[in-house]
């Protein structure tokens, strides 16, 4: 118990004079002999106390076992570097009674539990949930005691950036029969208490990043202005509940309100969960958070060496269809060589190996960052007599023992990069972003912007001719059917078909078409097949963009090295832009195409298409110039957009990384491909798939 003692300056109803207005000054005298139950000191409950010790409740029972954290600060009222360590149940209480020394407050600093549960609920008027997110059996216990004892139970959930409310008033429906909880495990209890919480769901369709709420790990986000919101409505709620003020909505009613989307929003779920409706949205949101996506940076393998690290960094860099055209072999703590290949046999989007070669620089390029982060400098050479389609680098880690290791701003963007191939936002880049990602290529290469509506919509012209291509081609329909992961969110070598950008209605009818080439070419000939994937995929995106960009080289790249060299430079531009927070997308379709009609390979049967190829070739030369399409190396668009939900991710170190010769041979086969063995997932990545 814990009582302050009332100081000279201090006088209840002057404290709390400017309640009365919108309370009568005899309520507020009733609220100062109530007697309000809160668990949980943290972020909602902290928020909680101070809200109803400002409105002059003199009675708490406070309970809470654990103390302060760094990760609190940035939504706990208690937090401070100040109260660091410091048990949450005495910092908010004196924080109580510092504004109303008179109050009477009851600690239960173990928490609570069936052993003193009855004495935490003696005399109490009202109980306010502020129980973790997911310490569910607990809070069953007590809603359970509540109904049972006849006390107004409410939760207040922080729910992205507002807060859902709900009420089990005496005589109601219970917390259980709209919980619906017993009998289910711990993963589908969570699913069923996030649902019933938020029954219109308003906050799901702007959580960015999926990935941050991991339900088995206990993890999710929360804000500062959710807590606030929330406090507001569980001390309206409290306040109509302790002076009767009229009749209070309980569940099966449930209220909703955001600031973020700026709405506010009423349920009626009658049966709880069992609601048709609340099935529903039980399936949608399995779907959306059940998927884990891996940890980027972390590997399924004990990193204990630096050198695993900097591979384990390494390995999420881009490469065409996700192919991952690498492996490594550790020959010593500084040494690392890299087996790398191409798929040119197999692919028709990589002529001669170009599209592999640059994937791979993108991988030396990550790899050096990483190296960086660790304090080495990379020192990357390439074996000129390895095969051109294996080619060989072998990487020295060199440090100074007496250096800091050196931090490279794009690391943390390693994780962040991906490929977002839906609509982005038309608003146009800022000088700063263009002269930033400018800067990131160095001075052997050149950007070139396409910016302004008439300047994308020719451009989206241009990439929705080029997109015929590959959709009326047999050898580009075989890489398509081989890379697409159905009914996945992540796939760890492939593609997964909710990344491809196709809304559901167009990736149901593609599905079905890629069931064989006679059903694309009956699609392509009698249900204009090529039609809708064109404007969902290139025209309509090529226009809500901030801007299409080409990569120009100094010199013409010609070999292996200068591939790789332009690879390189591509991570550079692409990981600036993560760091940025801007979206990207390659387009490398006309350029790859265009490539075939400058070699004059007639890379596909179908004639039309390599005179579409040869019509590329020339409309690239008229946009840039003869010199600079023979110098080009990447093309794509980057703009401002939310990151998709979807996503490749990699195999997992342990699948990277060879032990000797037969593995490296074995490991690529004939043409290049993956063996089955190889195909087997490390824990991790069966997770993320």
């Amino acid at each position: 118990m814990s009582n302050c003692q009332p100081s000279d300056a201090f006088d209840y109803h002057e404290a709390f004079s400017r309640n009365v207005g919108w309370v009568t000054t005899e309520e507020q005298e009733r609220l100062r002999g109530c007697r309000v139950a809160i668990a949980g000191m943290g972020g909602v409950g902290g928020a909680h106390l101070l809200t109803l010790s400002r409105l002059g409740i003199g009675r708490f029972h406070l309970a809470d076992f654990d103390t302060f954290e760094i990760h609190n600060f940035n939504r706990q009222v208690g937090a401070s570097v100040s109260t660091l360590g410091q048990a949450k149940v005495k910092v908010m209480s004196e924080m109580c009674l510092d504004i109303n020394p008179e109050a009477e407050v009851k600690h239960f600093d173990a928490g609570i539990d069936v052993d003193n549960l009855d004495e935490f609920l003696a005399g109490v008027d009202v109980y306010v949930d502020s129980l973790d997110f997911f310490a569910l059996d607990i809070r069953q216990r007590v809603f359970q005691a509540c109904h049972e004892k006849g006390i107004p139970a409410i939760t207040v959930a922080p729910l992205g950036m507002g807060a859902g409310l709900l009420c089990f008033m005496p005589g109601k429906m219970s917390f259980e029969e709209y919980f619906q909880l017993k009998g289910q495990d711990k993963e589908e209890q969570l699913y069923r208490f996030l649902v019933g919480l938020a029954p219109k769901a308003g906050h799901r369709h702007y959580l960015v990043d999926a990935s941050a709420v991991d339900l088995k790990a206990g993890r999710g986000p929360s804000t500062g202005m959710a807590i606030q919101m929330c406090s507001s409505l569980a001390g309206s709620t409290v306040l109509k509940i302790l002076l009767n003020r009229g009749a209070v909505q309980s569940a099966p009613w449930s209220l909703q309100i955001d600031g973020y989307t700026q709405k506010l929003k009423k349920a009626w779920r009658p049966w709880g969960n069992r609601n048709p409706l609340q099935k529903l949205l039980l399936k949608l949101v399995r779907k959306q958070l059940g998927a884990k996506k891996p940890d980027q940076m972390a590997s399924s393998e004990e990193s204990a060496s630096a050198v695993e690290r900097i591979l384990n960094a390494a390995r999420w860099a881009p490469s065409g269809d996700n192919t991952q055209p690498w492996r490594f072999e550790i020959l010593s703590d500084t040494h690392i060589r890299v087996l790398g290949h191409d798929t040119r046999t197999y692919c028709v989007y990589d002529l001669q190996g170009r599209a592999s070669q640059i994937a791979l620089g993108a991988m030396l390029e990550t790899l050096r960052i990483a190296a960086c982060q660790e304090g080495y400098d990379a020192q990357i050479e390439f074996n000129d007599q390895s095969p051109e389609d294996h080619p060989t680098y072998d990487i020295t880690l060199v440090k100074d023992a007496g250096a800091e290791p050196e931090r490279d701003d794009l690391y943390g963007a390693i994780p962040h990069r991906c490929t977002q191939r839906r609509l982005m936002r038309g608003k146009a880049l800022s000088q700063a972003d263009k002269r930033a990602m400018e800067r990131a290529v160095s001075d052997d290469y050149k950007i070139v912007w396409t910016e302004g509506f008439w300047s994308k919509l020719k451009m989206a012209y241009f990439l929705f001719k080029s997109a015929k291509i590959r959709l009326t081609t047999e050898e580009a329909f075989q890489t398509h059917r081989d890379i697409i992961d159905w009914d996945m969110r992540y796939s760890a070598d492939g593609v997964p078909d909710e990344a491809i950008g196709l809304n559901k209605i167009s990736l149901g009818f593609c599905r079905w078409a890629m069931g064989s080439w006679n059903r694309v070419k009956f699609a392509n000939r009698y249900l204009m097949g090529t039609l809708l994937p064109r404007v969902e995929l290139d025209f309509l995106p090529s226009i809500f963009t901030g801007a299409h960009f080409y990569l120009i080289a100094k010199n013409k790249a010609e070999s292996v090295s200068d591939y790789t060299l332009g690879g390189m430079a591509v991570q550079r531009l692409w990981l600036t832009s993560a760091s940025r927070g801007l979206q990207f997308q390659p387009e490398m379709t006309p350029l790859i195409f265009a490539g075939y009609a400058q070699g004059d390979v007639f890379f596909t049967d179908n004639r039309a298409a390599n005179n579409r190829a040869i019509q590329l070739n020339v409309e690239l030369k008229h946009q840039l110039g003869h010199e600079n399409a023979a110098k080009l190396v990447f093309m794509g668009r980057i703009g401002h957009g939310t990151k998709p939900r979807s996503r490749s991710v990699r195999l997992g170190l342990g699948k990277l990384i060879i032990k000797d010769l037969r593995q490296a041979v074995g490991s690529t086969g004939e043409a290049g491909k993956l063996s089955g063995d190889e195909q087997i997932l490390d824990e991790s990545s069966r997770e993320a798939a």
